[in-house]
């Protein structure tokens, strides 16, 4: 004779792995670690991103001021020239202080990675 069926639980049984019982979702576990920036890595990682942002500024402002100055011609009203004079006389010092500002990044970095 067969036996009738066992009546089975409501109850479900989960595993859980060790990775996912570590991991949490909580915004302190993904906030940046503000004490990093305050050590030498952090520092060179800081000074790195503001020498590729200082020397692509001096780039892009380069070739802004090389077309601005190409663009000047003399016309009957002399108004118009000076202004696009003057818009490429400092579009160029913006360019020098960019190109400043990227040699003293690039010293100062240069000086974290020797030591």
């Amino acid at each position: 004779m067969e036996e009738p069926p066992r009546p089975r639980p409501h109850t479900v049984t989960t595993t859980a792995s060790s990775f996912a019982e570590n991991f949490s979702t909580s915004s302190s576990s993904f906030a940046y670690d503000r004490e990093f920036l305050r050590t030498a890595p952090g520092l060179l990682i800081v000074a790195e991103i503001g020498l590729c942002f200082n020397g692509s500024a001096f780039v892009l402002y380069l070739s802004a001021a090389i077309v601005d100055a190409s663009s000047v011609a003399p016309e009957r009203d002399g108004h118009n020239f000076n202004s696009w004079a003057a818009s490429s006389f400092f579009a160029f010092l913006v360019t020098i202080c960019y190109a400043g500002n990227t040699y003293f990044s690039f010293i100062a970095w240069r000086s974290r990675t020797v030591q």
